[in-house]
Formats: C-alpha cells, sequence, structure tokens
C-alpha cells in the first residue's frame, strides 16, 4: 500500500511559501553585480525563513508517524508503453550518445585549436555553464542523464564493443571485454572519486587558468586518461561507481530527481560488479539506478517517482556495517564536499572574500608560476577551510544528537545515517546561486555554437546574437533563491524526520535526535541568505 507521507511534503512547501514571500519589490541578487535594496532588511528574511524551517519540523513531527521505507511511494514506469520505449531507448539514446561524444570532442578540439579568448572560443562556456551547471540542474531534477550520455564511458564501451568483434574467434578471450579484470580494493570505496572532486573544485574555485581554452582543453585530455586508465584496469562499471567523479557526484544529485531506472529481475544482478551495492539491493523493490544491471537485464523501468525519495536511501547491502538508509564513511566525505564546494564557490565572489584575498596579494610576493599566485593560495586555503568546517561542525552536531538520544546511537552511526538528508540543502544553494549565470552567461552558447574555434564562422547562423541580460531580473533572482533555500531545508527536515522514524521506534526519541540537526539546518539556511545577498565583485 502506498504511504500517504509522501504527499505531505508538497503540501507543507506550497503552504509555508505562499506566506514566507509575500510581495517583494526589488532585491539585491546575487548574480548581477548591482545594488539593489531589499524590501525589508535582511534580517527580517532570515527570521521569516528560519520560522519556516522550524514550523515544518514541528508540522511533519506532528503529522507523520510511524517508520518508513524509501520504495513505499507510487511510481509510474514510463516504458509501460511500447511505442514510447522504442523512441527512448532506440532513436532518442543512441542519438543523446552520439551528441554527447561529438560535443566532446568539439571542446577538446576548440579548447586545442580554437581563439585564446575565453568568450570567444566554445570549450570555457559549454564546460563552466552549460555542462557543469546546465547537466546538474537537469539531473537534479529529472534524473540521471549523465549514465546515459557519459562521453569517457560510450567511447569506452564503444571499443570495447569493437575489441570483442574483432576477438570473437579467439576462444581465449570471449567473454572478457577491454580491461584487466584486477579487482578494485573494496577500502577504496568511492575515495578517487573524492580526491579527483577535490581536485576538479580546486580547478573551478582557484585556479586561474581554468577558463583558459587551451589549459581547460589539456585538463580535459588528463582526466579522460585517468578515466580511461581506471576503466582498462579495473573495468568499466568498477572505475565508474568508485572512480569516475561526475558518475559519483550526478549520481548523488540524481537521487533527489522525479526518476529512477529500475530493474525488477534479479536474474539480471546475480553477476552484478557490486552485488547492487550501489543500489537497494533486490528483494521485492528491483535494483535500482544500478547500470552494470541494466546492461544485463532485457527488461527495466524507468519510473517517476516523488522527488528526494532517492535520498531515503543508503548506500546498500552490498556495504558492510551499514544500517538501513546510511552512508559509506567515503559516501559522506563526499557529501560534505559538494556542500562546501558550492558554498565556496558562492561566498568566493563576494566583498569579503574579495579583501582575504588582496590581502594574500599584497602579503605575498609575485610570482609568474600560477600555481602560486596569492589569489590561488587564498582560494586552496579558503576551499580546504571550507571542507574541513563542514565536516567538523556536521561530527560536532551529529555528537550533539549522540548526547540527545542518551548515547544509544554512535556518533559515526549518526552522521552516516543523516549526511544524505543535506544534499536537499546543496541542491537549493547551487540552484540559488546559478540559476541567473545560467540563464544570462548560457546565453553565450547560441553564438559560440556557430563560431566554436573563434574563427569568424557563422554556421547556424547565430553568430551574430546578443546577450539579454534582460531575461531575468533582481526581484526574480531573490524571490527565487529565497525560495529554493527554504525548500531545500525543509525538505532536508522532512527526510531527517523519515530517517529518525527509522531508526528510533519511540516517536519522542526520534524528534529529540533530530534538534540538534535542526539547529544546523537553520544555521545554515540563514548563512545560505546572506551569501545569496551579497554583490558579485569577481
Amino acid at each position: 500500500m502506498v504511504n500517504r507521507r509522501w504527499t505531505i511534503l508538497p503540501v507543507a512547501l506550497l503552504a509555508l511559501f505562499l506566506g514566507l514571500l509575500g510581495p517583494l519589490r526589488v532585491a539585491q541578487a546575487h548574480g548581477f553585480g548591482e545594488r539593489y535594496d531589499l524590501p525589508l532588511p535582511l534580517s527580517f528574511f532570515a527570521a521569516g525563513a528560519a520560522a519556516a524551517v522550524v514550523f515544518s519540523f514541528v508540522l511533519m513531527g506532528g503529522m507523520i508517524k510511524g517508520a518508513s521505507h524509501a520504495m513505499d511511494c507510487p511510481r509510474l514506469d514510463l516504458l509501460r508503453h511500447a511505442w514510447l520505449r522504442i523512441l527512448l531507448t532506440r532513436l532518442l539514446a543512441p542519438l543523446a550518445r552520439l551528441l554527447a561524444v561529438l560535443l566532446f570532442l568539439l571542446v577538446v578540439a576548440a579548447g586545442l585549436l580554437g581563439s585564446a579568448s575565453p568568450v570567444e572560443n566554445f570549450a570555457p562556456t559549454f564546460v563552466w555553464v552549460i555542462w557543469w551547471v546546465g547537466m546538474s540542474f537537469v539531473i537534479a531534477l529529472l534524473g540521471n542523464l549523465w549514465a546515459l550520455v557519459n562521453p569517457w564511458k560510450v567511447l569506452f564501451s564503444w571499443a570495447e564493443f569493437l575489441y570483442l568483434r574483432v576477438n570473437r574467434l579467439n576462444t581465449r578471450n570471449q567473454g572478457q571485454g577491454l580491461d584487466l579484470g584486477r579487482e578494485y580494493p573494496a577500502h577504496w570505496g568511492v575515495w578517487p572519486a573524492v580526491a579527483l572532486f577535490f581536485a576538479f573544485s580546486w580547478v573551478e574555485n582557484a585556479l586561474g587558468e581554468n577558463s583558459t581554452p587551451q589549459s581547460l582543453a589539456r585538463i580535459v585530455l588528463i582526466y579522460s586518461g585517468i578515466t580511461w586508465s581506471g576503466m582498462f584496469i579495473f573495468g568499466k562499471h568498477q572505475w565508474l561507481r568508485h572512480g569516475e567523479v561526475f558518475s559519483v557526484v550526478f549520481g548523488l544529485l540524481s537521487r533527489f530527481s522525479i526518476t529512477e531506472v529500475r530493474v525488477p529481475d534479479p536474474a539480471a544482478c546475480r553477476e552484478c560488479g557490486a552485488g547492487c551495492g550501489g543500489a537497494d539491493g533486490i528483494g521485492e523493490t528491483g535494483c535500482v539506478d544500478c547500470y552494470e544491471c541494466l546492461e544485463r537485464s532485457q527488461g527495466w523501468e524507468l519510473n517517476l517517482r516523488p522527488p528526494a525519495v532517492g535520498l531515503h536511501r543508503g548506500d546498500g547491502a552490498g556495504r558492510t556495517g551499514q544500517t538501513l538508509g546510511a552512508a559509506s564513511g567515503d559516501g559522506m566525505a563526499m557529501v560534505m564536499l559538494l556542500l562546501a564546494t558550492v558554498s565556496f564557490d558562492g561566498f568566493s565572489a563576494t566583498p569579503e572574500w574579495l579583501n582575504v584575498q588582496l590581502y594574500f596579494l599584497l602579503q605575498l610576493p609575485r610570482s609568474s608560476i600560477p600555481f602560486l599566485s596569492g589569489a590561488v593560495i587564498a582560494n586552496t586555503l579558503g576551499l580546504l577551510a571550507f571542507t574541513l568546517a563542514f565536516a567538523g561542525l556536521y561530527w560536532g552536531f551529529t555528537f550533539l544528537m549522540h548526547l540527545a538520544v542518551a548515547r544509544r546511537t554512535a556518533t559515526g552511526v549518526l552522521a552516516r545515517t543523516f549526511v544524505y538528508t543535506l544534499i536537499p540543502i546543496s541542491l537549493a544553494y547551487l540552484f540559488a546561486h546559478y540559476l541567473s549565470f545560467l540563464l544570462i552567461q548560457g546565453q553565450l552558447i547560441i553564438p559560440l555554437s556557430s563560431d566554436p574555434f573563434g574563427a569568424g564562422w557563422d554556421l547556424l547562423g547565430t553568430a551574430g546574437y546578443k546577450v539579454n541580460i534582460g531575461i531575468t531580473n533582481a526581484r526574480f533572482i531573490w524571490i527565487f533563491s529565497v525560495g529554493a533555500i527554504v525548500a531545500g531545508h525543509i525538505v532536508a527536515v522532512y527526510l531527517a524526520h523519515l530517517r529518525s522514524l527509522a531508526l528510533y521506534p519511540d516517536r519522542g526519541l526520534a524528534l529529540r535526535s533530530q534538534l540538534p540537526l535542526l539547529a544546523l539546518m537553520v544555521s545554515y539556511t540563514v548563512v545560505s541568505l546572506w551569501i545569496v545577498s551579497r554583490p558579485i565583485v569577481e
């Protein structure tokens, strides 16, 4: 029977926002660099947003009772109609893979051979605006498109297919893929992806050369070598699950989305290298979002589901020492890094951080080496500080949760159990911080598509397109930012409540366990609103 608790959240969000946002006229919008006056002091908005989060906690605490399970919600298989299955899997999917590979090759070629100016070259705008920001939006809202179009995965799969066809008469190589078949060390977990994501975040937030086309193309080629080497040594799916950073990060974001891939046949999972550990396990629910099982399966489902359902499950049965719905230690580190990255990216564009950069520039001697410039050192230390601060604060508040439940559950278990409830907060800030960037800067891809190398071409007749900065305005951005941040925190509170009820049958104990986490979320609500209210000065 479908659990009605998944229908409470949309109603609560709608009621809260109608009262919270009210009539706004103008705002100071993070994303334009212009100064606007808020119709009320920022403290009023922060207090209202914090009150909305607290009220949602009280509301859900009174309405939701009893333990729940991630799969206990309505679902609709989009592929149940044969025509739609043919359209999506046999027509659109191959075209999407081909387009992804062509775009990947275009980025590399434009970066290496095209104009040295970032605004005249296709590569920087596509990588930082369309792909990183745009793909994150699409995946978080609609589903894991990256699992379909990942160009490193597609190219390796094509090479593997050709390899198997060439060697089909060689009995010694029959059934073997294009890899060495080395066993991936279990204790590594997703730490390779965590390390690579920190490197990616450093390139994005600290390295001044990140928008230089040639440097960007070289970074893409270096990462391609790392990715294909990992696939060749450990196998395609093993590296995608543990080392291909964007498969791991986008996989986390897609847990919030409204779609999931499900393999209902347990037989397809018997030889899965993950033991379905990257999904929900088999059981009654089937195998969810495990793309190795999907490739082995003859029949699978593409299900519509309520948003955020996927965040109510953990890293799966394939990982030992896990409680229901818990993350692994390395998975927890990835979430902390994701939170820290999006927050620091916003804070690094504020006047306050500009003062920090100026201090480093004045105090440190000038260097001809880009890695040793004052701004790069300041941003590197800032990224490290944000990461350590987020991890430390989260661990501290989960220790308070440990005390709130009379030490019945270890701090580490609580930290792993509740960490996925923070992903909606990360997504909320991602939407609030990047929306204007995507809407305005993203328009550059229109003229660049006609002249990707900056050579004066007009292939599509759009080279003369001018960016329309009036596509959005400060009032809308502020309303959207407040709404996104409060919504993300309310969803986080909701998920935390479900997790606590699954962990503690005693309702009073479950509510007490959430109080420290609620304090953390309210604090982050206020800080997030302050950051998005600041003008951009970078």
